[in-house]
């Protein structure tokens, strides 16, 4: 299997390493025009979100792509830094695909954006013609997969985003965020998401936009807006900030945020990648938590869900290899498929009408094809190959169907 992934991760690499691989969409941009020029590559997509920076590629037989030094040079990093990034091949890239997908790789288990951010890695790559036949059913069967692991999920007593596992640790603590004043930094979805939780626990929330000639944004209901630009002129009053931009620079700068004047003993959460606070700013007087310090406690309970997750996937995965394995096959199955329609028509009565052969043409040929992806898919790719073969025999007069 001719498939590649290359890529950092929160197991892998500290948040300090991680910000330095976060890529801008320029970045991801230049990355797969520059891997289209790379002689043997056939298809390649980047996936890039807060905790992970990774691409998969389909490559000739033979070949292997330099993921390491590209990605390296994409966000102009140190080639030290290398060391940091892990690949693999065959089915490991395929399994890494599917189990990021349905948020098994996740910092926060099962969390509900990684869904959403691999069906976009598909699109960018589509748009941009870098998406081959194999990257575009890959990660099609991963979204599949991820999507049925998710609706199981949904009994599974986990947290689902980085937001629950903050608003968790505030309780641990004691907080009551009930009356409290909070600033949301950042109106995407993080964001969106942080100030519709706050405000349903009770909190009076702020969210900054930035207005665009598109229209208005749209902010959580109950929550007040403020312009971006206006932000440091709450910071005094606010005991709770919450920033998740997808900015490539520091939105709260150390400087700015101590002339601004920051409550005694406020909460700041930084929930970015790369993140939006200067981690200096823990020194005025507050509490400051950045994403690494949000996790779920392993239980029994998410030990039997991240089980059940892996049989599922586990089935999905074994379906794209029979697909890839097979898929050589697809054109003779066409042809037979037509070749078994028209021997259909010809069987019915020249008296029929028209309209009617041609439909009794078309159902043929779909039975044909739903019989043997029917063999394909229950008894593997060994056993397709047979029954291909078995059927061009029959209809080449060497045998009887």
């Amino acid at each position: 299997m001719e498939l590649w992934m290359t890529g950092i991760d929160h197991a892998r690499a500290p948040l300090a390493v991680r910000e330095r691989f976060a890529m801008t969409k320029r970045q991801q941009a230049w990355l797969l025009e520059t891997l289209q020029t790379q002689e043997g590559v056939l298809g390649a997509a980047v996936l890039a979100t807060c905790n992970r920076t990774a691409v998969w590629v389909h490559c000739l037989p033979g070949d292997t792509p330099p993921l390491v030094r590209r990605l390296c040079e994409a966000v102009e990093a140190p080639r030290a830094d290398g060391a940091y990034l892990h690949s693999c091949t065959g089915e490991a890239a395929v399994q890494t695909l599917f189990e990021t997908a349905a948020g098994l790789r996740s910092r926060i288990f099962g969390e509900d954006q990684i869904l959403t951010q691999v069906k976009e890695a598909l699109e960018r790559a589509r748009a941009g013609g870098f998406a081959d036949g194999v990257i575009e059913v890959l990660f099609r069967m991963a979204v599949t997969s991820a999507k049925q692991v998710k609706t199981g999920l949904q009994t599974a007593l986990v947290n689902t985003s980085a937001v629950d596992c903050a608003l968790a640790r505030l309780r641990e603590t004691g907080y009551d965020l009930r009356g409290r004043r909070c600033l949301v930094i950042g109106n995407g979805k993080m964001g969106k998401l942080a100030a519709q939780a706050l405000r349903e626990a009770g909190a009076d929330v702020t969210v900054t936009v930035r207005q665009y000639r598109g229209g208005v944004v749209e902010i959580p209901a109950g929550c007040r807006r403020i312009d971006y630009g206006q932000r440091l002129a709450l910071f005094p009053q606010s005991e709770l900030i919450l920033s998740a931009t997808a900015s490539p620079n520091v939105t709260v700068k150390y400087e700015e945020a101590a002339a601004a004047g920051l409550r005694p003993g406020a909460v700041l959460i930084d929930l970015a990648v790369p993140r939006d606070i200067d981690p200096r700013v823990a020194s005025l007087g507050v509490t400051l938590w950045d994403i690494d310090q949000f996790s779920v406690p392993e239980t029994a309970r998410l030990a039997e869900a991240r089980a059940w997750a892996g049989s599922v996937l586990a089935a999905g995965e074994a379906a794209f290899a029979t697909w890839y394995h097979c898929r050589d096959l697809i054109p003779r199955l066409d042809a037979l498929s037509r070749r078994f329609g028209r021997d259909a028509a010809n069987r019915i009565s020249k008296e029929i009408p028209t309209s009617i052969r041609t439909q009794a043409a078309s159902g043929a040929e779909k039975e044909l094809r739903r019989l043997l992806f029917a063999v394909r898919d229950r008894a593997g790719a060994a056993a397709f190959r047979q029954c291909v073969e078995a059927v061009e025999l029959a209809m080449d007069g060497r045998g009887r169907v």
